[in-house]
């Protein structure tokens, strides 16, 4: 792949820390884009916005999702924008590209009842397991945390009696969240009865942390084990739950977007839908109109 894309991605990581699973993805997009520009005789670094355009156009008639496709052209976005700060060239050919149109869609969250359920079965399970899922459960459920900040967490940032957490999130940006007696009552548990490690949530072997896809598995089996369908139940599902079930109950967007660790505000405000369902119901309950309708006068 050309120089300037490798020092793009070498950027990525050094500046914003970005994980290898995103590298990977940029790096596939680019080479995809590369491919394309290459059979139209133009270069990854030299296309024009008609080549861009014609790329994205080609995406669609392939039958790529517009969530795929809008990935992409971030992709090369960033890329250019890149090129651009490093005087590679003097234009961004996407700056009028239009994005386009992701379908509305609404997270997917456990109720109240579930999430308790949820933590019912894995405390079932067998001892050791038992320890390690209900802290993962407890703590994700409390924080909101990405999978990935969780299975990254040592044991020496929930020792004592600290209320607060300082996880390490996206782009290495760091922010601290709020710990509930009970998920810090579930990791000293876990550290108690597990071998010595430096990671609070260790593989068979010690030394590693807990896998993802391991983490997966287990989960599956404690939703089972709940009654719930497996496929209903992730660990990104319970942050979605988490702060659905604080929004409910009167959190605000902006604290909100402080806990998860968002950016932008208008990620956090995929969970307006919550929002508008309690203000349906004060005025249902509060509006003289609605009150008067309901007594039958």
């Amino acid at each position: 792949m050309d120089g300037h894309a490798e020092s793009f991605l070498e950027m990525l990581a050094v500046e914003r820390g970005a994980a290898r699973n995103t590298l990977a993805a940029y790096r596939a997009d680019l080479e995809d884009f590369a491919g394309f520009a290459a059979a139209h005789g133009q270069r990854l670094i030299a296309a024009d916005d008609a080549c861009l355009r014609d790329y994205l156009a080609g995406l669609r008639l392939a039958g790529l999702s517009a969530r795929t496709a809008a990935r992409r052209l971030s992709a090369l976005r960033q890329f250019h924008r890149f090129l651009l700060r490093e005087r590679v060239r003097d234009d961004d050919p996407t700056a009028l590209l239009d994005a386009p149109r992701l379908p509305q869609t609404l997270p997917k969250y456990l109720s109240e009842a579930e999430v308790d359920a949820l933590l019912a079965a894995a405390a079932a399970r067998p001892p050791a397991q038992a320890r390690l899922m209900r802290a993962a459960l407890e703590i994700l459920y409390a924080t909101g945390l990405r999978v990935s900040e969780l299975l990254a967490l040592r044991r020496t940032q929930l020792s004592g009696d600290a209320l607060m957490l300082i996880v390490k999130g996206k782009g290495g940006k760091e922010r601290m969240v709020p710990l509930s007696d009970s998920a810090r009552d579930a990791a000293a548990a876990l550290v108690a009865g597990a071998p010595p490690s430096k990671h609070l949530f260790p593989a068979r072997k010690p030394a590693e942390p807990l896998t993802r896809q391991q983490f997966a598995l287990a989960l599956k089996q404690v939703a089972l084990d709940a009654g719930l369908d497996p496929g209903r139940v992730s660990p990104h599902v319970l942050r979605h739950s988490f702060a659905s079930h604080m929004l409910a109950r009167g959190a605000d967007l902006r604290s909100l977007q402080m806990l998860l660790g968002h950016a932008d505000i208008a990620t956090t405000q995929i969970y307006t839908h919550v929002l508008a369902e309690r203000l349906q119901r004060l005025v249902a309950l509060h509006h003289p109109l609605a009150t008067r309708a309901g007594d039958g006068g």
